[in-house]
């Protein structure tokens, strides 16, 4: 399928910018820059732009909406947790390699280079610095890429309405697993260091 930049929604101002990103990691660099907000929100990659904030869900959509306008196709990928949050990451393809751009709340939990032959390396990649806060390692699952193009009818890259509707679709689909339950039942928690060093600069809710 032709990608459309017109039919995208996006201002000149806005292609500028995100243009400027050039590389899947310019676009990891600005999503590092931008604070970690806490809300409960499900803003669009234009609303993201705009108040230079983010959280999982909404970093993955503005990543997926920058990588299509740099020339990759707008593609994102849900890693499914026991006992935690899901994460959502947007990734890209090079030279039949793929990587993955990312906004957490945990350090190793973002970017990834183009290096893992399948989704499913690269999914196992996160897999060790992927806990929740009893320090348990809780990922399980990754689901196919979703195109996103899908969701245009939608604008889900301009709306300044919630976006719920990928979470949504996410639920959907279907998800396959990384480790079998007689290894789930097996995993230790971690180590302190490395889950001091995975919370490092973790944005916390002020009481």
């Amino acid at each position: 399928m032709t990608d459309n930049v017109n039919s995208w929604g996006l201002t000149p101002a806005e292609l500028r910018k995100l243009r400027g990103l050039k590389t899947p990691h310019g676009v990891q660099r600005l999503l590092d820059d931008m604070p970690y907000h806490l809300a409960d929100s499900a803003w669009s990659p234009r609303r993201v732009l705009r108040e230079n904030t983010s959280h999982c869900y909404e970093g993955a959509l503005f990543a997926a909406a920058a990588l299509r306008v740099i020339g990759y196709p707008p593609l994102i990928v849900d890693l499914e947790a026991e006992h935690d949050t899901d994460h959502v990451i947007a990734v890209y393809r090079i030279d039949g390699h793929w990587g993955a751009v990312a906004k957490s709340n945990y350090t190793g939990c973002r970017y990834r280079e183009p290096v893992y032959r399948s989704l499913r390396e690269l999914a196992l990649s996160y897999f060790d610095v992927y806990f929740n806060l009893r320090g348990e390692r809780t990922l399980r699952t990754f689901s196919r890429p979703v195109q996103m193009r899908r969701f245009d009818p939608l604008q889900w890259m301009t709306t300044e309405q919630p976006v719920w509707f990928v979470a949504e679709y996410l639920l959907t689909i279907s998800h396959y697993p990384l480790i079998t339950r007689a290894q789930a039942k097996r995993l230790h928690r971690l180590d302190g260091r490395s889950f001091r060093a995975g919370c490092l600069e973790r944005a916390e809710k002020k009481l």
